[in-house]
C-alpha cells in the first residue's frame, strides 16, 4: 500500500507563493525518485543502419529516436544517453509521390541574390547524406545538445564504412 505525502515548500521560485510537491512511499521501501544519467555513467553503443530501400522520414524519426536515447530505459531530456548511428546506402535512400522533384532545398550565401535552390534529386547526385542529415537534424530539439547529438550521426553513400574497430551491432527497423 502506498502512502502519499503532500508538504508545502516556501522555497518557491514564484516569490512567496509555497509551493506543493508529492512524495509517495510504499511499505518497505524507500522514497520513489526520479533517476537522471549523468554524462560520466553512459555508454554509448555503435549501431550501423542500412538505408537501402527505406523511406526518408520513416527511417530519420527511428535515427533520430537512437540517438536523442529514448529508446533507452534511462532516457534523461538535458544529457547525451544516444548512441552512434553509422547509416550506410545513402545513395539508395526511397522518396514517395513527386518528392524527387518537387522537394527543394534552400542554401543562402547571406549575399545578394545568393539564395541557391536544388531539388532532392540534385542534392542526391551531390552529397547523397545531405537527406538524411537534414531530416534527421529537423526532428532533434534546437539546442546545444542537438549540435552535439547530431556529430554522432556517420553517413555514407556506399556499403563500406571505417567503423568496423568500434563493434558496430547492425539495428533493425
Amino acid at each position: 500500500m502506498k502512502e502519499v505525502y503532500y508538504f508545502l515548500d516556501n522555497r518557491s521560485t514564484l516569490g512567496n507563493i509555497p509551493t506543493l510537491f508529492l512524495l509517495t512511499w510504499a511499505e518497505g521501501r524507500d522514497m520513489e525518485l526520479t533517476r537522471y544519467q549523468r554524462k560520466e555513467d553512459v555508454n554509448h553503443k555503435w549501431f550501423v543502419v542500412d538505408a537501402k530501400g527505406a523511406t526518408l522520414g520513416r527511417l530519420a524519426v527511428k535515427i533520430a529516436d537512437v540517438l536523442r536515447g529514448k529508446n533507452k530505459a534511462n532516457y534523461t531530456p538535458s544529457t547525451d544517453v544516444g548512441d552512434y548511428v553509422v547509416v550506410i546506402n545513402a545513395n539508395k535512400i526511397v522518396l514517395t509521390g513527386l518528392k524527387w522533384d518537387q522537394k527543394k532545398y534552400y542554401s543562402y550565401s547571406g549575399y545578394q541574390s545568393g539564395l541557391t535552390m536544388r531539388n532532392a534529386r540534385d542534392m542526391q547526385e551531390r552529397h547523397p547524406d545531405h537527406l538524411i542529415r537534414h531530416a534527421v537534424k529537423g526532428m532533434l530539439p534546437k539546442n546545444k545538445l542537438a549540435s552535439q547529438v547530431i556529430g554522432k550521426l556517420k553517413i555514407y553513400a556506399g556499403a563500406e564504412h571505417p567503423h568496423q574497430a568500434q563493434n558496430v551491432e547492425k539495428l533493425e527497423f
